[in-house]
């Protein structure tokens, strides 16, 4: 009687999800329904079960054989003689790769391993026929797992565009809320609904964030002082928070694998301005943008923190403390205050690189900036409404005319540009060229990109130009965002007026004597605002201002 064969099983499964599912659809998927099949057919072959590995969660197609700690094992104990034949239930187990299991298999057969399915028999490589037939297996395995994805992905966009959720942990200010919905295994399906409770931290994040300059770390500091939590309880972390600054759920927009939905009104928490204000408040706050126009944060009371210049050599003023200040109260007590000033980085540090002077009394910069936005908004609201809108925008369509003027006539050079290169590339076919024929294709190819960017930016411009209503919505929007700060800036506490001012200007430069050049971000003609303030800083010289176009 001949010796029992060793065998070495292995199973497998894909995905979590896909555990001890034996009363669910894909059941053979189960590793208890393998083991018991393995297990059976052994007991049918006459061989004897001596090992055994098990994946949990494992992709064969998206993990390589090499990082598969079970494929490692059976490999150490094939080398080792330690079993003859390995088993699966189905030879997708070991794997979905096109690339690689097929290597997998010749591998184990070579070093005398028999390579068994409990389903499908024995796989062999003896003739040319056999390994043509063992590729095409795997190749129709990835092609499953290929178009099994595709199809995961296709659902889950479909059901995204249609603002039903995807599943998963039910994000910070909403609920899961049965409405009857069933998938196709009969499991209930939730949608999300506003939780109120939890929307209203939501709004305070994002109230302190863009109305009052908070950073991150001092939202999370506000929250707790409040009382407001996280839905585990504690203390709300600063990635937390950016993450809800982050997310477009809160507008009301269902976004997952590259896919968004419309604005779902029912799960919108916040406005979409106050969103999209968010994120630019965002970008300009990171380290990697070098055009930062509004303050890192808003403690302290100095105004023009973030966006004030040294009008010499164009370097950011930082701020400084320098002594303390002195008052006497009626009390005859005395109040201490330091001394602060904006400084310019590079007369601080590199002298030879400006100028001007080294530094600027905050209190004194920032009441003539002050007594200037002040003034503007006095102005505002002395002008009729529907006239400052018009004037306005018919100026942004002038102005996007005019790029767009501008953006034709690059195109079309560039154009001309291209019909020469193609000319001399059909000299190149006859051989009456005198130029090479790579460094032609080289500068072909970068004249099709440039014409392709071109060609954007014109479309970009005539859509502008014919969604004429949207440019009245941005100009009436900005209007009554100005006269909302007009209205609130004299009782708004520092850290408020701070955000205004740096939504209003997108720069301040100042020179010596304090001499002081603004950069509107909306312009004072557009505004109707088109007479000189008379400001002067304890008898400085008439302050300049530049009058800039929007930089809307």
């Amino acid at each position: 009687m001949s010796e029992k064969k060793r065998v070495f099983c292995l199973y497998r499964v894909s995905t979590p999800g896909q555990l001890d599912r034996q009363t669910r659809e894909n059941a053979q998927d189960d590793i208890p329904m393998q083991k018991r099949a393995c297990e059976e057919f052994c007991d049918r072959m006459g061989w004897e079960i001596v090992d055994s590995r098990s994946e949990k969660g494992i992709s064969g197609y998206k993990i390589s054989a090499n990082d598969r700690d079970a494929i490692i094992d059976i490999r150490e104990a094939a080398a080792n003689k330690k079993f003859d034949v390995l088993l699966v239930y189905m030879f997708d187990r070991l794997g979905r790769k096109e690339d690689e299991t097929p290597f997998i298999v010749q591998w184990f057969i070579n070093n005398g391993i028999e390579v068994w399915s409990a389903q499908e028999g024995q796989q062999k490589i003896e003739q040319h026929v056999d390994k043509l037939l063992n590729y095409i297996r795997y190749w129709q395995a990835q092609g499953e797992s290929e178009k099994t994805s595709a199809r995961v992905k296709t659902a889950q966009a479909q059901m995204i565009q249609d603002g039903h959720f995807r599943g998963g942990t039910v994000p910070f200010g909403y609920r899961l809320e049965q409405n009857g919905r069933v998938n196709k295994k009969g499991f209930p399906l939730g949608d999300l609904a506003i939780n109120e409770q939890e929307a209203a931290v939501v709004r305070s994040i994002f109230d302190r964030y863009v109305n009052h300059g908070y950073g991150t770390h001092r939202i999370c500091g506000y929250l707790a002082e409040n009382g407001m939590t996280p839905r585990a309880g504690g203390r709300f972390i600063n990635t937390t928070v950016q993450n809800i600054i982050k997310r477009p759920l809160y507008i009301g927009i269902l976004s997952g694998g590259g896919v968004k939905s419309d604005i779902i009104p029912e799960l919108q928490i916040i406005p979409q301005e106050m969103f999209e204000r968010a994120q630019e408040i965002a970008t300009e706050r990171s380290s990697d943008y070098v055009e930062r126009r509004i303050p890192l944060n808003t403690k302290g009371d100095a105004l023009l923190s973030g966006n004030v210049f040294c009008g010499h050599c164009n370097a950011r003023l930082t701020l400084t403390t320098n002594g303390k200040k002195y008052q006497r109260k009626k009390d005859g007590g005395v109040t201490v205050t330091p001394k602060t000033r904006y400084v310019c980085y590079n007369k601080t540090r590199h002298p030879e690189k400006c100028d001007g002077q080294t530094g600027y009394t905050t209190s004194k910069l920032d009441g003539v900036i002050e007594q200037i936005v002040m003034s503007i908004f006095s102005r505002i609201k002395e002008k009729p409404g529907e006239q400052i809108i018009a004037a306005q925008f018919e100026e942004r369509m002038a102005i996007i005319k005019l790029n767009l003027d501008q953006a034709r006539s690059a195109l079309s050079s560039e154009l001309q540009i291209l019909s020469m290169l193609e000319n001399e590339l059909l000299k190149v076919l006859d051989g009456t060229s005198a130029l090479k024929p790579e460094l032609l294709n080289k500068k072909h190819d970068e004249a099709e990109r440039s014409v392709a960017e071109k060609k954007a930016a014109v479309t970009a411009l005539e859509q502008e130009l014919d969604n004429s209503k949207d440019t009245m919505r941005q100009v009436t929007k900005q209007y009554n965002d100005v006269l909302t700060w007009a209205d609130m800036y004299a009782e708004s506490p520092i850290d408020v007026k701070k955000m205004i001012v740096s939504q209003l200007i997108s720069a301040v430069r100042v020179s010596a004597d304090y001499k002081i050049e603004i950069d509107f971000k909306i312009s004072e003609r557009q505004l109707g605002l088109d007479q000189e303030h008379d400001l002067v800083a304890n008898k400085q010289p008439k302050q300049k201002k530049k009058r800039n176009e929007p930089a809307l």
